[in-house]
């Protein structure tokens, strides 16, 4: 059903193009886009009855929780990213007959990188849908054509920019059931620069069948032989992309763990294993769906958050619109690459470090770029944040009424 979606999206600066824009209405971005004035207090109250804990509670970081596991299916799914979790609670949805279809993204027929919209009908079709893509996917374009083949039954697999959007219009688009699966987005970048990332990394990137930033600093290659290969973070040629590279809307996004969802599955928090967030009652119903299929333990962490924190911000002060770079001599840099996986932030450290240092260049990118758009599109518990580490909010940059945001 892909090409039941218009060809081209209206520009719009800070868009990544979840799909709105291209629908029969899309004046509606005006007030289902992220980026323009969200109200997450107000939509987490909608979703899950409740906003999130403040304080010294872990929501302050992550969203409104029920509980959080780190998790694997026995077996996983062949060609799945981590082990498949995702994939399957959709598959099983159709199995049982709980949802028509699931709204979700696979690789376009020309490249195997690119996420193109999908609707699946069929438990079987859910294998088109494993592994990771980088890009921007229109998916919520597909929302009309599912309502119109009349399926009220929905689920949907996607990223934050995407599940803010289809909260926001949730109760007037007028699905009978709704399950949403969210999964965790961060330094997204366009499909085309992706390919130049992977022509730095190997000289045979066409081969390359699946990359991923593994939560021991590692980012581990396969590639179509079988062969596979670890490079150290520290050993990335980061500096060799261009300032750009990452879109200012991947580096201006305020909700990295998808807290509108009713579950998340991601791997940051899970220590080697899948990370799940299960947010709500229908969360727990998705979870349920896995059965002895799934095995599941309390999430572990190690290490200390606050250098890390400190550095990553000193750097992208230092940066200046650009890459974060931080310079380390080469010989330093093995040594350094094999002490960050035994004493740096793993587990639920880790997870919390990403999302200050995310927390902190939205603050540093929106005052560079879009200073009055601050207080529109910065949440307050974004603002608590990043108030260890010194930066608070000037004059105009924060909305006063905690009740709004």
């Amino acid at each position: 059903m892909s090409d039941t979606i218009a060809p081209d999206a209206p520009h719009r600066s800070l868009c990544t193009d979840c799909g709105i824009s291209r629908t029969a209405d899309p004046k509606r971005c005006g007030r289902a886009c992220q980026f323009i004035a969200p109200d997450y207090p107000g939509l987490e109250a909608q979703v899950h009855g409740r906003t999130r804990l403040g304080g010294e509670s872990d929501e302050r970081f992550f969203g409104p929780t029920r509980r959080m596991l780190q998790a694997r299916l026995n077996p996983p799914l062949e060609g799945a990213q981590w082990t498949g979790i995702a994939t399957r609670i959709g598959q099983r949805l159709l199995e049982q007959g709980t949802v028509d279809a699931v709204l979700t993204v696979g690789p376009s027929a020309e490249d195997r990188w690119r996420p193109e919209p999908l609707l699946i009908t069929k438990p079987e079709d859910m294998a088109r849908a494993r592994g990771m893509r980088m890009g921007y996917a229109p998916l919520l374009a597909l929302l009309e054509p599912a309502l119109a083949a009349g399926h009220r039954r929905l689920a949907v697999i996607g990223i934050p920019c995407q599940i803010y959007a289809l909260r926001a219009l949730e109760k007037e688009l007028g699905f009978d059931r709704l399950y949403v699966i969210g999964t965790p987005c961060s330094d997204n970048t366009t499909t085309e620069n992706f390919h130049k990332f992977l022509a730095l990394l190997s000289d045979r990137p066409e081969t390359i069948t699946y990359l991923e930033f593994r939560a021991d600093y590692q980012v581990e290659l396969r590639f179509e032989d079988g062969s596979k290969r670890e490079i150290p973070f520290l050993k990335l040629p980061i500096s060799d992309l261009p300032s750009d590279f990452f879109p200012l809307t991947c580096r201006t996004c305020v909700d990295y763990t998808n807290s509108l969802a009713d579950i998340t599955v991601g791997y940051m928090g899970g220590d080697g294993d899948q990370w799940l967030i299960v947010r709500n009652t229908r969360g727990e119903e998705l979870l349920a769906t896995l059965g002895q299929e799934v095995i599941v333990a309390p999430p572990g962490q190690a290490g200390k958050r606050a250098a890390a924190v400190k550095g990553f911000i000193a750097n992208t002060e230092r940066a200046a619109g650009g890459l974060p770079l931080r310079r380390m001599p080469k010989w330093l840099r093995p040594l350094v690459a094999w002490l960050q996986p035994r004493i740096g932030p793993r587990g639920l450290e880790f997870a919390r470090a990403r999302l200050e240092m995310k927390a902190a260049e939205t603050v540093l990118h929106l005052r560079r770029a879009y200073p009055r758009r601050m207080k529109a599109m910065i949440p307050n518990h974004v603002w608590d944040l990043v108030a260890p580490y010194g930066l608070t909010a000037g004059s105009g940059e924060r909305e006063v009424d905690p009740n709004r945001r």
